[in-house]
């Protein structure tokens, strides 16, 4: 039995559609198509009518389940890879998926075919995995069961999740556009109104009323579809959410507004409806575009997987293939500055990788043969063969995007202090207002009159301050933010922000600069820094190019020839490694070793990592917050130790795998930290992923900066700016939360005295726009962020 109210078999043309909320078209009954129809059919064969009451207002968008004209493809059967053991899986791009009730139903509808083992569906990048026991032709059958829901597939790439469409989002900017039109026009019809006042003539006065309705009820209408959908989705699932109480008191206003517009009475409110749309609206649009850097981190991670790389056959010849279509035990080849898109190891010889992104060592490194060649370095060296360990569904940038969708969707179910608060007052509002007609109707006054107090309840109580208070402030501090170098990526970001209690910071790029520097040495001969920096000219080496950069008039040496990861020749002389120049072992710290001809004394380059000027202001203004500080880093112990006494972090840790940058993280949530990581890496991507709030500074990679919920744009702020973000989190939460008891302040006292018919309609609309008001005026003290000095 459906929980669906039966409708007439003539539905009016506004009627939704039960399935997918499209408008029915006259004498199309309860659907807007027989796709829809039939995809209704199915859920309420398989028994999943709970559907309905779960979605969310994303879920009944107008037309986002409607089933594609177009039949899914007509085979998948080459996508798929076999597992062993009669066991397949399958990679899935779902567009639809608009909310956890539409995963709910994917993943229950395939899971009760038998031969399905797992059927797992992810909101952030819209991707269905499957895997069951069967034959391959199996696919083809299951995409057609999710495409007969109302879903569209395709094969799932990172291409594909690039172009897949936001239709709520293009919905939420053209509302935004409508409602932003339409009270600019309203306001300057009702500004005359305002201030003629009584001496302006009647005939006037009406003519002013119906162009304000002309404009404003269309706004209203089309502008406010998103509160209401999100309205009638709560009723129907049996909750009240904030847009019940913004779509009711923006309604009120306007039914109010048209009854004062026919008897021409003195004002109406369309600007204050059509204005409180178009201010909400705003907010969502900055919320929805916040909410979007998840699928940027994921498409970060998944791009690095793209293109092609070259694949060797048994025979030895080279040719190139799709990353995607590579599998575990594949041979590629691996040019000169290539980066790694796959997990393998090294076959043969010798490899060198900047791995500074994927592992945080701050210097290339060699591998020899068998080593395991982490995904994301680059080739520094020769070409060499890698072996394939991990297809790129599997491996470990693909273990580390579905980390983020995880973690984002985890952080995206945080609620707003709006939410929680409008949880007791929407429906303690709405049950007074109708207890107030209700009251009045069992006076004896007629419906008109008993209408009356009620609306001006729910006017006088609309939201506006409690559902402006928290976006407003957010925004205010956001804007200082931006304009102190630190761009706010997350609409959740604040709020947690100002509840961390420790600090994770990364060491390369992130605490220091992440470029070598070279030291300087008075005892050091000036001809050979610019005879050593001639030869570097030949090599990409990091410590090379730094050299180079110490002295960058130094005329390029010729005949250089270069062993990958040792050192540089040219001619007689040597530049590289100790073991290179035969000096016996290295010592500790970054040397390079330079000596014209055998048996001359050789000359050494000393280089660090520099720490950002910052730094240890930086450490110290985190701790003067309350703050506990340490450093977590996978380069190694000596300069980790070095940069942690120079910044004053008295916690260090060095040598850390990106698996053990997330599990520290992890390990510090279990035990009640709330903790702020800061790192620049694709190594530190996952432990900033399971961060209660996370920064990456200018400079990061991409991925480090999409998952980041605060990026550092640059400029002379630095470090402090992280630090400056914390303050003012902690204000921004303080003055949204004095705004919140405010505006609850504010209706304790309002909303008995419009019940019992003190406050009209029209002083409601007054007292209602002053605290809006003050909660504006209040959330611009979130613009006050200190600068911190060092």
């Amino acid at each position: 039995m459906s929980h669906i109210r039966p409708r007439p078999a003539l539905a009016p043309a506004s009627a939704p559609c039960d399935h997918c909320g499209a408008a029915v078209p006259p004498g199309g009954g309860r659907f807007c198509c027989a796709g829809c129809e039939g995809a209704h059919a199915l859920i309420q064969g398989l028994g999943l009518d709970a559907f309905y009451r779960r979605r969310d207002a994303a879920a009944v968008q107008e037309g986002a389940l409607r089933p594609a004209d177009d039949p899914p493809p007509a085979s998948l059967v080459h996508l798929v890879r076999p597992e062993g053991e009669g066991v397949h899986t399958i990679d899935l791009l779902v567009a639809g998926l608009t909310c956890g009730a539409c995963v709910w139903l994917v993943e229950q509808a395939l899971a009760g075919r038998p031969e399905v083992l797992r059927a797992r569906a992810s909101l952030v990048d819209r991707r269905l995995r499957l895997l069951w026991r069967g034959p391959a032709e199996v696919a083809d059958e299951l995409a057609a069961r999710v495409a007969r829901l109302g879903f569209r597939v395709a094969p799932w790439s990172a291409a594909c999740l690039r172009v897949t469409e936001d239709a709520e989002g293009r919905a939420l900017t053209r509302a935004l556009g409508i409602a932003a039109f339409g009270a600019g026009n309203v306001m300057i019809v009702s500004l005359a109104v305002w201030f003629a006042g009584p001496s302006m003539g009647e005939a006037t006065r009406g003519l002013m009323h119906w162009l304000a309705a002309a404009i404003g009820l269309p706004v209203i209408a089309v502008a406010g579809l998103p509160f209401y959908r999100s309205a009638w989705a709560a009723l129907r699932a049996g909750r009240a959410n904030m847009d019940l109480a913004v779509s009711l008191g923006v309604l009120a206003a306007a039914a109010m507004s048209l009854s004062e517009a026919v008897r021409n009475g003195p004002y109406t409110w369309f600007d204050s409806a059509t204005t409180l749309l178009a201010l909400l609206l705003a907010g969502r649009v900055l919320d929805r575009a916040a909410r979007r850097r998840a699928l940027g981190a994921v498409g970060e991670l998944l791009a690095l997987q793209g293109g092609e790389v070259t694949r060797l056959a048994p025979d030895g010849t080279a040719a190139p293939v799709a990353a995607e279509r590579v599998e575990a035990g594949d041979r590629l080849l691996v040019a000169a500055g290539e980066r790694l898109r796959l997990d393998g190891v090294l076959e043969a010889g010798e490899a060198v990788l900047d791995a500074a992104a994927a592992t945080g060592e701050s210097l290339p490194r060699r591998y020899a043969a068998g080593e395991a060649l982490p995904a994301g370095g680059v080739n520094l060296g020769a070409p060499f063969v890698q072996r394939v360990t991990a297809a790129a569904a599997d491996g470990s940038l693909a273990r580390l995007a579905r980390l983020l969708e995880r973690a984002e969707a985890e952080k995206g179910r945080i609620a707003t202090l709006a939410d929680r608060a409008a949880r007791l007052y929407v429906p303690i509002v709405h049950a007074l207002a109708a207890a107030a007609f209700g009251l009045w109707l069992w006076l004896g006054v007629g419906w008109q009159a008993a209408l009356v107090p009620a609306v001006a309840t729910l006017i006088v109580t609309c939201p506006c301050g409690l559902a402006i208070a928290v976006p407003a402030t957010r925004t205010v501090a956001t804007g200082a933010l931006f304009r102190r170098g630190l761009l706010v990526a997350s609409g959740t970001a604040l709020e947690r922000l100002s509840e961390v209690d420790h600090a994770v910071l990364d060491k390369t790029g992130t605490l220091t600069e992440g470029r070598p520097v070279l030291l300087p040495d008075p005892a050091r001969p000036e001809a050979a820094l610019r005879e050593a920096a001639g030869i570097a000219r030949a090599s990409r080496h990091p410590l090379a190019r730094a050299l180079v950069a110490a002295c960058p008039d130094a005329p390029a040496a010729c005949g250089v020839e270069e062993t990958p990861g040792r050192g540089l020749a040219c001619g007689p002389a040597r530049l590289g490694s100790a073991a290179f120049l035969g000096l016996g072992e290295e010592g500790p710290g970054m040397t390079l070793w330079y000596r014209v001809a055998p048996g001359a004394a050789p000359v050494a380059f000393r280089f660090a990592d520099r720490l950002r000027p910052d730094a240890a202001a930086a450490v110290a203004a985190l701790e003067r917050l309350g703050l506990s500080v340490e450093l977590l880093s996978g380069d190694a112990a000596p300069a980790v130790a070095a940069a942690a006494e120079a910044a004053g972090i008295p916690a260090w840790h060095a040598g850390a795998a990106p698996e053990e940058k997330l599990a520290r993280v992890a390990a510090l949530r279990a035990a009640g930290r709330r903790v702020l990581m800061v790192g620049d890496g694709i190594n530190d991507a996952g432990a900033m992923a399971v961060a209660h709030a996370s920064a990456s500074p200018a400079g990061a990679t991409d991925v480090a900066q999409s998952a980041a919920d605060l990026v550092l744009r640059g400029g002379d702020r630095g470090l402090l700016a992280v630090a400056e973000a914390v303050v003012a989190a902690r204000g921004a939460q303080r003055i949204a939360r004095g705004s919140v008891v405010f505006s609850l302040a504010y209706n304790v006292v309002a909303v008995p005295a419009a019940m019992v018919g003190w406050v009209t309609p029209l002083g409601a609309a007054v007292v209602m726009a002053s605290s809006s008001l003050a909660v504006i005026l209040n959330a611009l003290r979130a613009g006050r962020v200190p600068v911190l000095r060092w």
